[in-house]
């Protein structure tokens, strides 16, 4: 078996309920006309994708790793769902990518008839399956086997709702299947969709399973599920309700919001209604906003959500692989023919703004409700090899040109599944089972 040791040098092993293992070293990118020139891909990958990242380099800092628990369970006793507990000392998201061929995948693609078709990434012509065969293995203690039978009896007439935007979407469509595949007789689901939320029903267990689109979580101009490729983007102030009214009654519920907010300029938020005449706009750092969508998330949770009976998690950001300098390789590349993963332990790319980690850490520490925090931030960034790059369903035609030049519409934002989104959801699966 082929093992990679890629732990965080910032991890510590008491840390697995806190953000203290969020933050490995960075080397710092000295800025020169050269590397100026390789942030054109970045541009190119936001207007296809209708996601903008615009990093200032220049302005990384090395700053001291914060710690806070976001799993306390004295503030309410024993965690809901939870049967067990993580052995101490194991910090279940500092480990190693290992190879592992018995194992992995834990479905094949052709199995799920649920995957999205931007993430058919064999249907869509990749020949190689390496990127499928790797295991994540903690340092001090071994993951549980995801159980799909026990996930379901669990979810027996309850609700489970993942809200964000498509790379939540993507951990969703793992989930279902995962139930679907690792269960006596392939359980089935029924596929409805409104608007923005789109519930997997199973009448055998009377569970659900549902994704509720919500980029910025607040009520903003890129609401449809469908069409939402707006790059002035604006958010109202306050307006959580608009959607927390449909997720009022769930009992687990994976939140997730980052990259609708890098867009390198100072966000929108709006005061007043979108229906009004005149509109009253302020122009807000992308910490404040970023700052202001997460209190206004840990107020509805606290007003909405029952510690005693229900679950929160966050899911941390996903990485993207969009220059390939980064990782050292020659530039002007980035996850397009990319089959290896990124060996340097300390390896965190400057697509993952730490300034927004810590607006993370400042009002999670605030909470009165336990939000268990899934850091996958880290063990996806090694994975360049993982993305749906140019194996996808493309929903516009293709130019001369970008057919000539893959990495012009190399998708790296997305995963391939089976893939790394699966260990997200074995980290879930440990951290909802044993907090």
């Amino acid at each position: 078996m082929k093992t990679l040791d890629l732990s965080s040098s910032a991890s510590s092993s008491s840390s697995s309920s806190s953000l203290s293992s969020f933050f490995p070293v960075l080397k710092k990118i000295p800025l020169s006309p050269y590397l100026l020139t390789l942030l054109a891909p970045l541009a190119l990958v936001a207007v296809l994708y209708g996601e903008e990242f615009f990093f200032n380099l220049g302005k990384l800092k090395l700053n001291p790793a914060p710690v806070v628990s976001t799993t306390d369970e004295k503030k309410t006793g024993k965690l809901p769902f939870a049967i067990g507990k993580t052995e101490d000392g194991c910090d279940i998201f500092s480990g190693r990518w290992v190879r592992d061929e018995l194992n992995r995948p834990l479905y094949e693609e052709s199995e799920c008839p649920y995957i999205r078709p931007q993430l058919t990434c064999q249907e869509h012509g990749r020949s190689d399956k390496d990127y499928q065969h790797w295991r994540w293995q903690p340092h001090r203690c071994s993951l549980p086997r995801f159980n799909a039978t026990l996930m379901l009896e669990t979810l027996r007439g309850k609700r489970m709702l993942f809200v964000g935007d498509s790379l939540n979407d993507g951990q969703h469509n793992s989930m279902i299947c995962l139930l679907h595949r690792l269960t006596p007789g392939h359980t089935k689901f029924i596929e409805t969709t409104n608007n923005s939320l789109t519930v997997y029903t199973t009448k055998e267990y009377n569970a659900t399973i549902e994704f509720y689109w919500a980029p910025f979580l607040l009520e903003s101009n890129s609401d449809n599920a469908v069409i939402h490729r707006i790059t002035d983007r604006i958010v109202r102030k306050g307006s959580i309700n608009k959607h927390g009214q449909h997720w009022k009654g769930a009992d687990i519920i994976v939140f997730n919001t980052y990259l609708w907010w890098v867009t390198g300029q100072k966000m929108k938020i709006l005061k007043g209604s979108f229906d009004d005449e005149k509109k009253e706009i302020v122009r807000l750092t992308t910490e404040d906003a970023y700052r202001m969508a997460l209190k206004n998330m840990v107020r509805w949770i606290r007003k909405n959500m029952d510690p005693q009976k229900t679950r929160v998690f966050f899911t941390s950001m996903s990485p993207i692989h969009v220059t390939s300098i980064e990782w050292g390789s020659k530039a002007g590349g980035n996850c397009y023919n990319e089959t290896t993963l990124i060996e340097d332990p300390t390896y965190w790319g400057s697509d993952c703004k730490k300034s927004l980690m810590r607006v993370i850490e400042e009002v999670f520490s605030e909470s009165k409700f336990p939000i268990t925090f899934l850091n996958i931030t880290q063990l996806s960034s090694y994975r360049k090899d993982a993305h749906a790059s140019i194996y996808k369903k493309q929903w516009y035609p293709l130019t001369k040109e970008q057919l000539a030049n893959p990495v012009s519409y190399a998708d790296c934002i997305h995963w391939c599944l089976p893939g790394v989104q699966d260990t997200w959801n074995e980290l879930l699966f440990a951290k909802l089972f044993y907090p």
